[in-house]
């Protein structure tokens, strides 16, 4: 298997595969394929694994794409602005992801959904109680809003994070999470009453746009208009707003 991920904002990765070999996505990934790729649902582990992937933000099915002859193309495009992160696994290794964040991955990769055991962290880390967890051999690919920076945490190392732009960690890492320090902070500092902590040892990777704050960014331009047809509704409504016109 050979795999390109191709643009800036709006990312695909796009694959080749030999005959008989396979790769699954979620529902709705697909972008385009070669007519030699055939396409098949299922639940990958029964029903059971299919709702607690639903829990986790991914679909009950999931999709299987295999070239059944020569060699064949097939391309997944992200839902919304940001990167699309290759991860190479080993049998051992293991990476927690944030809700709906997987898009597609070999067959030796498994997905299933991860519970955060610490209520204050799943209450108030912004990551909510149940995230994504990725295992098994192979490549899968993640896809995570706006820019996307890596860190590697040293033993004991902390980071604090705003809540939300906590994209990707590894188990190693301890995640929980602190009460803002300072009466004028919590009301005044716009960072609310809880920052999220990260202690290493172990790598993060960190998000300059979570999906909450764009769609909070664009949901005050999204304004319904007089019937008289002065204004606009929806996205075009939208589009007028910022000045940008249709």
């Amino acid at each position: 298997m050979k795999f390109k991920i191709t643009g800036t904002v709006m990312q695909t990765v796009g694959f080749e595969l030999d005959k008989d070999e396979s790769i699954y996505s979620e529902s709705g990934g697909m972008a385009w394929m070669s007519d030699n790729i055939r396409m098949e649902s299922g639940t990958r582990g029964g029903l059971i694994e299919g709702i607690k992937r639903k829990f986790s933000g991914e679909s009950i099915f999931l999709n299987t794409f295999t070239c059944k002859e020569g060699k064949g193309i097939i391309t997944f495009a992200s839902e919304f602005p940001g990167k699309v992160i290759p991860i190479k696994f080993e049998d051992t290794k293991e990476i927690i992801c944030q809700k709906d964040a997987f898009m597609c991955a070999q067959e030796g990769i498994y997905l299933k959904m991860h519970f955060r055991k610490r209520l204050g962290a799943g209450f108030f880390g912004g990551e909510g109680f149940i995230l994504q967890k990725l295992s098994g051999k192979g490549y899968a690919f993640v896809e995570l809003a706006g820019e996307i920076i890596e860190m590697t945490l040293k033993k004991d190392q902390v980071l604090k994070v705003d809540t939300g732009h906590i994209a990707m960690f590894e188990p190693s890492v301890d995640f929980d999470i602190e009460l803002v320090e300072g009466v004028k902070n919590i009301f005044f500092g716009g960072e609310g009453l809880f920052l999220s902590t990260l202690t290493g040892p172990g790598k993060v990777w960190l998000q300059s746009m979570p999906l909450a704050n764009l769609a909070g960014k664009i949901g005050k331009y999204l304004i319904t208009g007089r019937s008289s047809g002065r204004s606009r509704s929806g996205i075009s409504g939208a589009i007028q707003n910022m000045g940008l016109g249709v």
